[in-house]
C-alpha cells in the first residue's frame, strides 16, 4: 500500500473517470471515422487515433493500478515527532549549510519545485522515522551527503496554487 492524501486520491479518481468515460469513448469514435477513409495502411489518422488509444489504456491501467495500492492517510492526525507521511521537515546540509524544506506526500502528489516530495524517493526514504536533530546520510547525484533534521512539524499542504 502507498499512502496518499484525499486530494491526491480525489485528483487519481478524476482523472480516471475523465479517461474512461469522455477521452476512450471519444477516441473509439476517432478511430472508427478515420477506418471509413479506406486503406489503414496510410491513414495517419487511424494509426494516431490508435496510438492515442495505447496511451490512454496503458493511463487508465496506471490509475487504476494506483488507486488498488492507494492508503489515504490524513497527516493532520499522524504524530510528527518523527518524520512520517505529511511530516514538514526542515534540514540543513552541513557540508554547505544551506537549509532545505520539504513536505513528505504520496508519489502522485510531489512537485519538487514546491517542496513535495514523495513518499518513495531517496531523501523521503532517509528521513522517514527519524527524529529532530539526528544527522542522516543521504545519496544525492553529487554523493553521499550528511544533513541534520532541525524541525519536524505538521502544516496544511498546499497542492495547487
Amino acid at each position: 500500500m502507498e499512502p496518499i492524501s484525499q486530494y491526491g486520491y480525489e485528483k487519481i479518481t478524476k482523472e480516471l473517470k475523465q479517461l474512461k468515460e469522455i477521452e476512450r469513448p471519444k477516441i473509439v469514435k476517432e478511430i472508427d471515422i478515420a477506418r471509413e477513409h479506406g486503406d489503414l495502411k496510410e491513414n495517419a489518422e487511424y494509426h494516431a487515433a490508435k496510438e492515442r488509444q495505447l496511451f490512454i489504456d496503458a493511463r487508465i491501467k496506471d490509475l487504476s493500478t494506483m488507486l488498488a495500492n492507494a492508503q489515504v492517510i490524513d497527516p493532520s492526525i499522524l504524530p510528527h515527532d518523527k518524520v512520517s507521511f505529511g511530516s514538514t521537515v526542515e534540514i540543513i546540509d552541513l557540508d554547505t549549510q544551506k537549509r532545505l524544506t520539504y513536505t513528505i506526500v504520496g508519489s502522485i502528489e510531489s512537485d519538487t519545485s514546491k517542496g513535495l516530495i514523495s513518499y518513495g524517493s531517496p531523501i523521503a526514504k532517509a528521513l522517514i522515522g527519524k527524529e529532530e536533530g539526528e544527522e542522516v546520510l543521504i545519496n544525492l547525484p553529487r554523493g553521499e551527503c550528511e544533513f541534520e533534521i532541525v524541525k519536524i512539524h505538521y502544516k496544511p499542504i498546499v497542492f495547487e496554487a
